[in-house]
């Protein structure tokens, strides 16, 4: 029988080794395929706004629009953790709205924890989650959900003063039980001070390679989104290129008539179809 990752195991790590591995997924399919790689965590993330839905960003995802693609990954996976991405709005409103929602992903989606964007301003709404039975995955750095208040996609942490504002929050984060936290594009030596001055997982993405695991979105590791490429994205594959081709050549073979041949075509006995004939 497979064995659940649970964040008991994802903690312990931090010690143990060796480091965490953890790609996105938004459907059964993929949730499948990742799975079975043996990632030990599976990000439902708010990233599938524009990698699946084409939205323009990330803020435009709703709780009924992440609820649906967790449920979609919780009834396929068997090992890793599945993680909920808490959307913009579902939890920096109240206090007791976060709590609410938290519970929804949990009670409709069926994830293991949920991940919510912020630092010292957002510890007490991850305290108050942790504190309802809702394990909290934190994110600092970068925050896509609140990147036009720090000036766009760039890399955070690059002063002495904004480095040390990170370890604060992620200390803090600490303090207020999340049981990992996410660095997102930090400069490698920030990401390691933090990584070193927290006794909880930290997963990077664009944080180099001294932290505790990785992440990445499974589109840009694989090739699949081409409006843009990260700096910190390597891609492992690009399927996209493999699947336009392969849909050319159908649509080939159909204005052909090459496709369907006589292997994908089903058959009638001869008598039955002579009857036919003599019918018309």
């Amino acid at each position: 029988m497979t064995q659940k990752t649970t964040v008991v195991d994802i903690k312990a790590r931090k010690k143990t080794g060796p480091p965490i591995t953890m790609l996105t997924s938004y459907d059964y399919p993929w949730a499948l395929l990742v799975d079975r790689g043996g990632i030990d965590m599976i990000l439902v993330g708010d990233s599938l706004g524009m990698v699946v839905l084409g939205y323009p960003d990330t803020i435009s995802v709703t709780m009924e629009e992440m609820i649906h693609h967790v449920k979609a990954v919780s009834r396929v996976v068997k090992s890793a953790l599945v993680v909920a991405d808490m959307p913009f709005g579902s939890y920096n409103v109240s206090v007791e709205k976060a709590v609410e929602n938290a519970n929804r992903m949990m009670k409709e989606g069926r994830a293991d924890c949920i991940k919510l964007e912020g630092g010292r301003s957002m510890a007490p709404v991850a305290e108050a989650i942790v504190r309802s039975g809702t394990p909290v995955q934190g994110h600092i750095g970068l925050t896509p959900q609140t990147a036009s208040a720090l000036g766009g996609f760039k890399v955070q942490g690059k002063s002495a003063e904004a480095a040390r504002a990170l370890i604060d929050d992620a200390k803090a984060l600490e303090a207020a039980g999340c049981f990992s936290v996410v660095l997102e594009a930090i400069p490698a030596p920030i990401a390691r001070m933090v990584t070193e001055a927290v006794e909880i997982p930290t997963i990077g993405i664009g944080a180099g390679v001294h932290c505790d695991g990785q992440v990445m979105v499974i589109h840009d590791m694989v090739g699949l989104f081409d409006r843009f490429t990260p700096k910190f994205v390597k891609q492992y594959a690009r399927i996209s290129d493999t699947i336009t081709s392969a849909i050319s050549a159908y649509a080939d073979d159909v204005k052909n008539r090459r496709f369907p041949g006589e292997e994908h075509s089903f058959t009638m006995k001869t008598d039955e179809l002579d009857k036919m004939d003599k019918n018309q």
